[in-house]
């Protein structure tokens, strides 16, 4: 049935009855196997105009009756008919002819349908259960078209989400890569000067080395011994202890600074993508924070000074690289709005039941007729190239799927602030999807 496509591929071809038989003769006909699947037969006129069906069911009514067949046996078949009978053109569609159908339908099915082409002839009967059939697969097949272009919706929808974590990684990534350069730069130079200070040592210990060989060869020369014992002597002096710890001791401090922010950077990183840890964590919100504004201090440091209220806060259970995620769209957004250095307010407190985390800052604001559309996927306010418009659609979305909510209030020219509730205690669902 899948490939049923129009009415005339449900058309019975059944011949008609004449309105001059009896009622005695339509039910002999309807005896006959050939119309055992049929409920009814059609009476047709001289024209080939059908004047309705005859049922089963009410033959039935008059031959059950007492001495049915001897009253009506003999009567004419039009007598019985049902001229209301459905009547359907076969240029209908079969969308159309199953509504016109169902829509008169009753239990039980008592008639097939008449058929007739465009001029109101017969052409045949159509059966209720094979339109149903009909209209099952078809409807099956578009559930199927359905479920296919649902798949390849959240395919799509998958694929964009990874976009733009790609894009928010690349940023957080680019703000790494600078904030490690400036410690690798003096590190890199630190380790050049010690290499430096460290050549007049060298050359000491090979002219000493020079030295002893000539002192235990009694066959070498006094004016050899003399020349190599004046170049130790001047070594020591181009490596005197003082002008060496002088300069040794400060360069290797530097370098162990250096070395501990980059250290610090690499443990942030670590922290804020939650590589080694498990999806779903009891963690304090006020680490996100800290892990998200280390990530986020290139974007943060030419903008916007950043000051920070983080109240005591008991242990959640959450997905804590969502968190961050979310946590980093929010502040690459307020450093955006800022045109000139601007201050941002993070603030977080607790409930009984939920954690909370305000972050506001004094930028350019929302504009109040696009402030209903800011959660929405791909909205954007920004230039083609420079924005997804999915960072805030995501972060709604993560916020919701941990059972909490970000709100925000905003003031054109004064700035906007986000406050997001996340609920102490997780529901199982966020830690089995985890």
């Amino acid at each position: 049935m899948s490939s049923i496509q129009s009415l005339a591929a449900l058309i019975k071809p059944v011949g008609s009855l004449s309105p001059e038989m009896t009622i005695s003769d339509v039910a002999d006909q309807l005896l006959q196997p050939s119309h055992k699947a049929f409920l009814s037969l059609p009476v047709v006129n001289r024209q080939g105009r059908p004047l309705g069906l005859i049922s089963r069911y009410r033959l039935q009514d008059i031959f059950m009756q007492r001495f049915g067949r001897d009253l009506w046996g003999k009567r004419s078949v039009t007598e019985a008919v049902n001229t209301e009978s459905l009547v359907i053109a076969l240029d209908t569609s079969l969308d159309e002819a199953a509504r016109i159908v169902t829509a008169q339908l009753q239990y039980p099915i008592t008639e097939d349908f008449i058929l007739v082409d465009k001029h109101g002839c017969y052409q045949g009967l159509g059966t209720v259960l094979d339109l149903l059939k009909a209209m099952e697969s078809r409807i099956d097949q578009r559930n199927q078209a359905l479920s296919r272009a649902l798949q390849e919706l959240k395919n799509s929808q998958a694929h964009l989400i990874q976009s733009e974590k790609m894009a928010s990684l690349g940023q957080m990534v680019a703000g790494v890569a600078h904030e490690l350069n400036t410690p690798l730069g003096y590190v890199k130079n630190n380790v050049q000067l010690l290499r430096d200070l460290v050549q007049p040592l060298l050359e000491l210990a090979a002219a000493q080395a020079q030295l002893s060989q000539c002192l235990q060869d009694p066959a070498t020369p006094t004016d050899t011994v003399e020349a190599i014992f004046s170049r130790v002597q001047q070594a020591t002096d181009q490596a005197s202890p003082a002008t060496f710890e002088e300069d040794f001791t400060p360069l290797l401090e530097d370098t162990l600074y250096g070395l501990e922010q980059i250290g610090e950077l690499a443990v942030s990183l670590k922290d804020f993508a939650r590589l080694d840890r498990a999806m779903s964590e009891d963690i304090d919100l006020n680490d996100c924070v800290r892990s998200a504004l280390v990530i986020a201090r290139n974007a943060l440091k030419d903008k916007a000074l950043v000051t920070t209220r983080l109240g005591e806060l008991p242990l959640l259970t959450c997905t804590p690289s969502q968190i961050n995620q979310v946590l980093l769209n929010i502040l690459n957004n307020a450093a955006q709005a800022m045109t000139n250095s601007g201050q941002i307010l993070i603030k977080s407190w607790a409930d009984t039941r939920c954690a909370y985390l305000s972050i506001q800052d004094n930028g350019a604001g929302i504009p109040n007729d696009i402030q209903q559309r800011i959660f929405d996927p791909f909205f954007t306010t920004k230039a083609v190239g420079e924005g997804t418009g999915l960072g805030l659609a995501i972060s709604y979305k993560i916020v919701q799927q941990h059972g909490g909510t970000i709100r925000f209030a905003s003031e054109p020219g004064r700035g906007t602030r986000f406050v997001i509730s996340l609920p102490l205690s997780q529901p199982s669902p966020l830690q089995r999807s985890a």
